[in-house]
């Protein structure tokens, strides 16, 4: 029986790859901070006959990310496919001289991310098998401060770590979504009002799209074709270009915002 370990597995993109995998047969290890929603959404796919454990962890602590590192190479309870989805957006100023929102986000969206692949990488080369999922973002092709920055790593990372695990079985891919209907964007005081409804997502339409790619080996994913062409010009477009538009989104954003 096949074994997925999502982070970030209670809400959002991560809810929505435990359904789409569980509904595929899947097993799952669910990774979140709040225990009481990881046991509820465990409960759920128990009584579906699928395998759930629950590991809670707060990707901000490093004794907790390797915590689950040791699960991912635990040999007697193999995990077949990491999904690395944990994330939030990070609204602080890049001028900002008070760290601590750069410093979590690091934490969570850069440091815990190279941390589980690797591990993840480890114990998959092993078997010559498995699958990672590395959830970046379609805001890392442009230039909307702290965030974009992380999410653009993300993807190089990805593309790094699949140079490295060629012919060993394992493949790596960076999720690319863009503005997705989760509580991702209502935790961020964003609404679905300050951006046009056709940049506007549903979760399980994404994540059924991107396990297509995962299983074409697709090293970069862009689920749906609005925000593939729109990542095309944006490729394409000059870098001027790119950072005005950016900064016409950055200042519609937070007009949006409440006071």
């Amino acid at each position: 029986m096949a074994t997925a370990l999502v982070t970030g597995a209670t809400s959002g993109i991560g809810a929505a790859f435990a359904r789409a995998l569980a509904a595929r047969g899947w097993d799952l290890v669910l990774v979140a901070r709040d225990e009481d929603r990881l046991e509820e959404e465990a409960a759920r796919y128990r009584a579906a006959g699928r395998g759930a454990e629950v590991l809670r962890a707060d990707l901000t602590d490093r004794g907790d990310v390797d915590r689950v590192a040791a699960r991912l190479e635990d040999s007697a309870a193999p995990v077949d496919l990491l999904v690395n989805n944990a994330g939030f957006s990070v609204r602080a100023s890049l001028l900002s001289t008070d760290q601590a929102a750069h410093d979590r986000a690091f934490e969570v969206m850069v440091r815990a991310v190279q941390v589980l692949s690797g591990a993840a990488g480890r114990a998959m080369t092993a078997r010559g098998r498995g699958r990672i999922v590395n959830v970046g973002s379609t805001a890392g092709r442009i230039t909307m401060g702290a965030y974009s920055a992380i999410k653009a790593w993300v993807t190089v990372y990805t593309e790094g770590l699949a140079n490295e695990l060629a012919g060993t079985g394992v493949t790596a891919m960076a999720l690319e979504p863009g503005w997705v209907r989760t509580e991702f964007h209502a935790r961020a005081g964003i609404s679905g009002s300050s951006m046009p409804d056709a940049l506007w997502l549903d979760a399980d339409d994404l994540v059924a799209a991107a396990l297509r790619d995962l299983l074409r080996g697709r090293v970069v994913s862009t689920p749906s074709a609005r925000y593939k062409a729109l990542m095309f010009v944006a490729r394409h477009a000059p870098r001027s270009g790119i950072r005005r538009v950016s900064k016409a989104l950055s200042d519609r954003r937070r007009s949006s915002l409440p006071e």
